[in-house]
């Protein structure tokens, strides 16, 4: 792998003379203020594309089982005190509707946090197998955040492997999750561009339940597979029940908006045991939606 030199002010004295002061003698690289600009876009989208590919590919990784879910799922333990604290602030102004709604949806995601669980146990999965004979070099892949990203990455660090995470700089939830491996955590700007890097390498995709976001990038995939962009690949939608009430697929079909045949693009799984072994069985088979 070269490298190139850095030369110019990184590698001689500088000159103290009032050109050198000046933005327009930096080094276009180093010009922050001149990458910025909306001419350069081009070129901020193809470095943001190059990164993550070059240092993945540095690290071996081909084959990833990139897992979606909410960032607004967490642990049982964190979601039963988020709860309660719901409950005291009620309790305190027991006729304000806002309130108690709130105290409505603390319940969900007390009840929602079994996904956390299923994401984490999960990719603990994956990666033991992908750490045993089995050599199927499977590498998990998340949105890098809280919630379920968070379980995902974290159980790929209990079965003592590396996981990939792929930030995006937003105006909340801009912090990356401490169980990433730290020289596979990066950060985009670009949706556009990460959502590419999500399937790049993708064998397999995971839908927990989520939001705006998970909806976004589970929806693109099944677009590209029915549209054959993308080699067909297994998706499943973790937690039959949520994804039932979220989407009326059937009513797709009954509308005529897509085909019965197009159901089959994706499967239903309601535990992390059932998700790999469906995962597992297409990718040894081989059968897969077209």
């Amino acid at each position: 792998m070269r490298r190139e030199k850095p030369t110019g002010a990184t590698s001689r004295r500088a000159t103290n003379v009032e050109q050198t002061h000046s933005s327009s003698y930096k080094l276009a690289y180093t010009d922050a203020d001149f990458m910025l600009r909306d001419e350069l876009l081009s070129i901020r989208l193809q470095l943001e594309l190059l990164k993550p590919d070059l240092l993945q590919d540095e690290f071996g990784i081909d084959s990833t089982v990139v897992i979606f879910g909410s960032s607004r799922i967490p642990d049982l333990q964190t979601a039963t005190e988020r709860l309660e604290h719901a409950r005291c602030c009620a309790n305190a102004i027991p006729d304000d509707p806002r309130l108690a709604r709130k105290v409505r949806i603390a319940e969900r995601i007390v009840y929602s946090s079994r996904y956390y669980d299923e994401a984490r146990k999960l990719a603990q999965l994956i990666t033991e197998d992908a750490l045993s004979a089995s050599q199927s070099e499977l590498v998990v892949i998340t949105g890098g955040g809280p919630g379920i990203m968070e379980a995902a990455n974290r159980g790929a660090m209990d079965a003592g492997g590396k996981s990939i995470g792929l930030n995006i700089v937003l105006p909340f939830e801009q912090e990356p999750n401490p169980y990433i491996t730290p020289e596979l955590c990066f950060q985009f700007h670009y949706f556009a561009i990460r959502k590419m890097h999500f399937l790049k390498r993708a064998k397999a995709l995971v839908a927990c339940p989520g939001g705006f976001g998970t909806m976004d990038e589970l929806f693109e995939t099944l677009t590209l597979i029915q549209t054959h962009k993308i080699p067909a690949l297994p998706v499943v939608l973790l937690g039959r029940e949520f994804w039932e009430r979220a989407v009326d697929f059937e009513l797709l079909v009954d509308e005529g908006v897509i085909t019965e045949e197009e159901l089959a693009l994706f499967n239903f799984a309601d535990s992390a045991e059932q998700a790999w072994s469906i995962i597992r069985a297409a990718l040894v088979s081989g059968d897969l939606p077209t």
